[in-house]
């Protein structure tokens, strides 16, 4: 039960948002900005499923 949790609130964010308006706002903000937010999503991602998958030791 805790694993869906975080899951479902990760996919409804993912379903909530549209591409389109967040590569807008990305090209908005500027260049180095959205490489930012990029490299914080994807390390939020990996350290999501890390703690989703990998289990305690």
């Amino acid at each position: 039960m805790k694993k869906i949790v975080p899951f479902s609130l990760m996919s409804s964010t993912l379903l909530l948002m549209t591409s389109c308006s967040v590569i807008e706002s990305i090209f908005k903000a500027g260049v180095w900005t959205g490489i930012l937010i990029v490299v914080v999503v994807v390390a939020l991602v990996i350290w999501l499923i890390s703690k989703l998958f990998g289990g305690s030791k």
